[in-house]
């Protein structure tokens, strides 16, 4: 098959021929149709995460149909339509037994433990548990967007940030993470306040629900602006872009009592990115991280979407093919653009 290959960190990827993956006993592989290019693959190619052995395949957020099944999969045949979570959890540790495989303790994620979608064919494991059908009208761009941008955008702003009618919601980055959370969040109800440095990707947000757009460049004071908009403060913030500035912003924009939910990767340099401990001991705020969301609870995402309630097309901003894939990933680093980016395998 042919899939974009690296045998290096951060020197730009070729697409190369490599064998064809095969099915575990429980897993599957699925025939590529679509596969978002996300900065989570940039940070995995830069060597920032250390799961990753060269040579590597990145992507992790596919759509697709069966092409192969393993001796023990039950659930599936040839054919079937389907995602899967950016995180696949085993089935045997205490945290899948609770119900939460995003965090699973043996977990395994195409793309980062294992070769990944940016490829004719991918291989996923455990896939009783772990793939997702898709609706028979969902088509597989719009599938392959869920990624782990929107569904971890899902479960931020539902599970983690618990978010109602009428509050207002601070969401820090525009890119595919950020707007998605926007469309989620203003779908709830909430009044949604987008923040980024480009006037463009601001009135993307704009379109997609947000009710007040801050740029926050020219030494703009974030937090402030959002407190004095929100009269005290954001009920639940989101840091969508993941980076010391956009975190610190998002603690420090909320009410007392407030949410932050942290989705952009804090990596690298911003790692141990340094927090306002004072104000959240005295405002009581909660901090939650948000690493992806779980198979079993696609179906109420999915029966939002097949309402029209939540629509994830709006979010694509081009398809490309396999072979502009490379240099499209070595680019993530400058911000370009608006949306998201499918790749066409």
């Amino acid at each position: 098959m042919r899939a974009v290959f690296y045998e290096q960190f951060g020197v730009v990827p070729v697409v190369a021929a490599v064998p064809d993956p095969t099915p575990s006993p429980t897993g599957l592989v699925v025939k590529v149709e679509a596969t978002g290019l996300c900065r989570s693959d940039w940070h995995g190619w830069m060597g920032h995460d250390p799961d990753i052995k060269l040579p590597h395949v990145p992507g992790h957020e596919l759509a697709g149909t069966v092409a192969a099944v393993g001796r023990d999969v039950k659930r599936w045949k040839v054919g079937d339509r389907v995602t899967v979570p950016f995180v696949s959890g085993c089935g045997a540790c205490g945290e899948c037994a609770a119900g939460h495989q995003h965090i699973c303790d043996n977990q395994v994620q195409p793309g980062f433990t294992m070769w990944g979608s940016f490829a004719e064919f991918v291989a996923l494991e455990h896939a009783d548990l772990n793939v997702v059908r898709l609706p028979d009208a969902m088509a597989f761009g719009t599938a392959a967007a869920l990624g782990c941008r929107f569904v971890t955008s899902f479960s931020a702003v539902i599970d983690k940030g618990r978010c109602a009618p009428g509050e207002w919601v601070a969401v820090h980055g525009c890119g595919g993470v950020g707007l998605s959370a926007i469309m989620i969040a203003a779908a709830m109800g909430a009044q949604v306040i987008a923040v980024d440095l480009t006037d463009e990707k601001l009135a993307l947000a704009k379109a997609l629900g947000a009710a007040v757009t801050i740029n926050a460049s020219g030494g703009v004071k974030v937090a402030q602006a959002i407190r004095d908009v929100t009269g005290g403060g954001a009920h639940l913030s989101i840091d969508a872009l993941g980076h010391a500035v956009t975190a610190m912003n998002s603690v420090r924009s909320l009410r007392k009592r407030g949410r932050h939910v942290q989705v952009g990767l804090m990596l690298a340099e911003h790692a141990r990115a340094a927090m306002p401990m004072d104000r959240v001991i005295s405002y009581e705020l909660e901090i939650k991280g948000s690493h992806g969301m779980q198979a079993h609870r696609y179906p109420e995402m999915l029966r939002m979407i097949e309402a029209g309630v939540l629509q994830p097309e709006k979010l694509v901003a081009k398809h490309i093919p396999l072979d502009e894939a490379p240099a499209a990933l070595a680019a993530m680093d400058r911000f370009e653009g608006t949306g998201i980016t499918i790749i066409r395998p």
